[in-house]
């Protein structure tokens, strides 16, 4: 506990300090992150390949493995975080009350957000971007999984921070493995930490609900649904489906579970599914869809309408209409996000009014669920939580407010 309590002050006193730095050096620390990472490249691969030999769960090597495209799409992202404006001190709002009593709704950092990831050694370059570039200061706790990656990047950012006059622990990696780390992080630093990002699973939700006594932006489970009706053109039903699930079926924005309106099932379920078998993706159906393959598909069970599978697989369910889908991802769904394929514009707007999902699509894949296709930069996760922020959280995302109220000497009568 000393160990984390350490990282805490630590933490909190970077934040004091960074509250004098100019902006345009924190531009100019991201600047220079970006040529460490392309000087860096190869050494970057190498700690990654410690990682990739060292992982159990085979199906999270997609979202582990660091490449010369991958390094190039990080830098990428940072790059375009460090061209966006300071988000801090912007006057949000500005009124005059008729007393003569000016108000102004002023941004604000949140302080030291604590982050709990899985898995993507991106997510380590990303926090510390978005996080100095909206005034914060970060402590990470990656997965162990990828431990030598995120270790290196936060390193590399800390050096930069280092040579730019600022204080390195503005990012803070968490080298301590031990799982008793994330309980405490989220039990007993509420005096250091402002709020905490989960990134994970649902082992990580449960954590998180029975630990956390800091404010969370929940980035939990990406159980992703698409729907298609009767009138959804089949080649844009087809591909997106396809695209949605197997681009990369390890990020959250991955669909999870199909949902086919009944009088579409003769008109688009086999040459959809055909596709998705072809792609190499495993099915799960119903017993009316698993009928036209003569109950070749594997079945689908309760089970299956709850899990992310975050893998080439896909349950899908045959429904009556656009309020039957809507009723199935209220139940099971997790607000990330849902699409709805359709040429029928009321369907449409009954299914994006009617789910409870951070992002709502009409004719697009569930993978643009993602801070980068959203022109943030980057994200620090996809909050599915009701209450702000929502979706990704990108640099504007992390500022708070406060008004600031000014007068010439008005006393309430």
């Amino acid at each position: 506990m000393n160990y984390l309590v350490s990282i805490g002050k630590n933490a909190k006193k970077a934040f004091e300090d960074l509250k004098g730095i100019k902006h345009k050096r924190i531009k100019k620390v991201l600047d220079n992150y970006n040529q460490s990472l392309l000087k860096n490249t190869n050494k970057i691969i190498r700690e990654n390949l410690k990682d990739v030999k060292n992982v159990k769960r085979k199906h999270l090597v997609d979202r582990l493995i660091l490449n010369k495209k991958r390094i190039e799409g990080i830098r990428h992202s940072i790059n375009e975080i460090a061209k966006f404006k300071n988000p801090v001190g912007r006057a949000l709002e500005t009124w005059r009350r008729p007393n003569n009593l000016t108000i102004k709704k002023i941004t604000t950092p949140i302080g030291v957000i604590g982050v709990i990831y899985e898995s993507r050694p991106n997510v380590t370059a990303d926090v510390a971007a978005l996080c100095l570039k909206s005034g914060n200061c970060s402590i990470l706790r990656g997965g162990s999984e990828a431990f030598n990656s995120n270790r290196l990047l936060a390193n590399l950012f800390r050096d930069n921070l280092r040579k730019n006059n600022i204080n390195q622990n503005c990012v803070q990696f968490i080298e301590n493995k031990s799982r008793k780390i994330v309980d405490q992080l989220l039990s007993k630093m509420s005096a250091y930490i402002d709020v905490i990002v989960p990134r994970g699973g649902k082992g990580l939700v449960g954590k998180v609900q029975k630990f956390s006594n800091v404010h969370v932006i929940g980035h939990l489970e990406g159980l992703c649904h698409i729907y298609i009706d009767k009138t959804a053109n089949i080649k844009m039903a087809r591909d997106l489906v396809v695209n949605a699930k197997m681009r990369r079926t390890s990020i959250c924005g991955a669909v999870e579970t199909l949902l086919l309106e009944e009088k579409a099932l003769k008109s688009h379920a086999k040459e959809i599914i055909s596709a998705l078998l072809k792609s190499g993706c495993e099915v799960r159906a119903d017993i009316k869809v698993n009928k036209l393959f003569k109950g070749k598909l594997k079945k689908a069970l309760e089970k299956d309408w709850k899990t992310e599978y975050l893998d080439a697989v896909i349950s899908i369910k045959t429904v009556k209409n656009v309020y039957d889908a809507v009723e199935h991802i209220l139940k099971y769904g997790t607000m990330h996000t849902d699409s709805i394929i359709t040429s029928n514009k009321k369907n449409a707007k009954i299914f994006l009014n009617g789910v409870n999902s951070s992002i709502a699509m009409h004719n697009v894949s569930t993978q643009f669920a993602d801070g980068g296709e959203f022109g943030f930069g980057g994200e620090i996760g996809i909050s599915t939580n009701k209450l702000p922020p929502r979706g990704p959280v990108g640099i504007n995302q992390l500022t708070s407010y406060k008004y600031v109220v000014s007068g010439k000497g008005i006393v309430r009568p």
